[in-house]
């Protein structure tokens, strides 16, 4: 514990942000670091304390508690106020293989999870964690580490997603010879392309790519597996294969009208949208919402991104549809500590509306009950639907329903659906034979196995758990690595 006084000594001071009116005219990430001494004092904060929940990693109360890659947070946090760059980067990587994407997109756990909620606010973990990682890259304290000596085994990563470059990294340090195949033209998954570039620079990606390469793992890009390559082949030319694609399959809305032009997943939005940002092109008019009025549905991270980026694209409004109830600002007594906090929370995506509209995109409790097109089939309005929570006789549990007569219509030429995702993509499992469990993941062998019925293939990350946190992602990644180095050697040392 560097300062045991710390956190009565130094206020909770988080990095600055651009005015909202202004960072929405560039895509550029937006938030200004504090200079290297209110940083320390910002490490100084934490206590060290004896039961540390910011590391824990849990299951609690509907959501995770802690850190599920467990950080050495308290001992990192340590070593930052003492300005020991080195060693605070060394506890930092021994768990976590990408700090760089997690100190950007990663909600941070770790942070509801401090004892400081407490009695005051918690350690600004999320940004120490930047801090401490950009520093390192700065001073040249990343430099590549390729493997002294090889296996002679040969891996394919499928996907280049958290968890198949966790999974990559992990593998190839021990010695095996690992190639990552991507369909995207560009390695990252949904850091590269379900993410904006203004909460994640892409050059952050493509650096951690050539660094990764620097140390012997070979990408390929364009490539569908499946498609241009058989999983047969995978089989014959590998000694192991690991799944990493996610859960792409969107969830739709199965109401009247949406087969109507204009309407839209959030995830081809977003892709179109940086995919022309990264390439210098015109993006087309599909998929620009400028003068248009837009309609995002749901509520999560994805819906938050397109907010965002319909404002830069300069959408002519944007509305917001959630089902779920507004978050109170303090916790409920049935929300006790270290549970997640079940408060209100405002996304840079619903800031940067009431900047630029002049009011909450958010309209809570609602669903879209139809589509109106128009006379050419396109889009021009959604009919929304007021939902109330009531209790079901026959099973006890809270479920929502119309309000009758609560219909309202919003105009709208442009609808990004942001309603989650349901699994796997079915024409994969079936390309390597694999069965979908009853959530539409890849089914494992056991619930803690990453290893499938089939002898060389295992899967890792939202394919195997369903859709989730990078932290997660990278967990899994990790966790695949050492069940694969086990297969091929009899034992691991990751």
């Amino acid at each position: 514990m560097g300062k045991p006084t710390g956190f009565l000594e130094y206020e909770r001071k988080e990095n600055l942000a651009e005015r909202p009116a202004d960072r929405v005219q560039h895509y550029q990430e937006f938030y200004l670091p504090l200079s290297e001494g209110e940083r320390r004092e910002q490490a100084a904060r934490c206590s060290d304390c004896g039961v540390p929940f910011c590391q824990a990693g849990v299951e609690l109360g509907g959501g995770t508690v802690g850190c599920p890659l467990h950080n050495l947070i308290p001992e990192w946090n340590d070593f930052l106020y003492r300005g020991n760059y080195q060693q605070a980067l060394h506890r930092l990587l021994k768990t976590n293989n990408f700090p760089e994407f997690t100190s950007r997109v990663c909600p941070a756990p770790c942070e509801d999870a401090c004892t400081g909620h407490l009695s005051g606010t918690p350690v600004t973990n999320h940004e120490n964690e930047r801090a401490i990682i950009e520093y390192a890259f700065e001073h040249g304290y990343m430099e590549p580490h390729p493997p002294a000596v090889r296996t002679g085994k040969r891996v394919a990563v499928v996907g280049s997603g958290p968890a198949g470059l966790a999974a990559a990294e992990q593998l190839n340090r021990r010695g095996h010879q690992v190639t990552v195949l991507e369909k995207e033209d560009r390695v990252g998954g949904l850091l590269m392309y379900g993410i904006p570039n203004m909460k994640l620079d892409k050059e952050v990606i493509a650096r951690r790519r050539r660094r990764m390469e620097e140390e012997g793992v070979l990408f390929q890009t364009g490539v569908c597996v499946g498609t241009d390559l058989s999983a047969l082949q995978l089989e014959q030319e590998y000694d192991a294969v690991v799944l990493a694609c996610g859960a792409p399959v969107p969830r739709d809305l199965p109401v009247e009208g949406r087969e109507g032009k204009g309407i839209h997943f959030a995830l081809p939005y977003l892709t179109a949208s940086t995919r022309a940002l990264l390439d210098g092109t015109s993006l087309p008019s599909q998929w620009n919402a400028k003068g248009k009025r837009v309609l995002v549905i749901g509520g999560g991270d994805t819906a938050n991104d397109c907010l965002a980026t319909a404002v830069r694209q300069g959408a002519r409004s944007v509305t917001q549809f959630l089902r779920r109830q507004p978050a109170p600002e303090q916790r409920a007594a049935d929300n006790p500590w270290p549970e997640p906090p079940r408060i209100r929370r405002d996304g840079y995506g619903q800031v940067e509306c009431q900047a630029v509209y002049g009011k909450d995109p958010r309209s809570y409790e609602t669903r879209v009950k139809s589509f109106v097109l128009d006379g050419k089939g396109a889009v021009k309005a959604a009919v929304g639907i007021k939902l109330e929570r009531v209790t079901d006789p026959e099973t006890g549990k809270t479920v929502a329903r119309d309000i009758p007569g609560s219909e309202f219509e919003v105009k709208c030429e442009l609808v990004l659906i942001a309603a989650g995702y349901t699994g796997a993509e079915p024409a994969l499992l079936a390309a390597f034979g694999l069965t979908a469990d009853t959530h539409g993941n890849a089914a494992v062998r056991c619930p803690a196995s990453h290893r499938t019925g089939r002898e060389k293939i295992f899967v890792a990350g939202d394919m195997r758990r369903g859709p989730s946190l990078v932290v997660w992602a990278i967990r899994e990644g990790r966790e695949t690595a050492r069940e694969v180095d086990t297969f091929l050697m009899g034992y691991s040392a990751l």
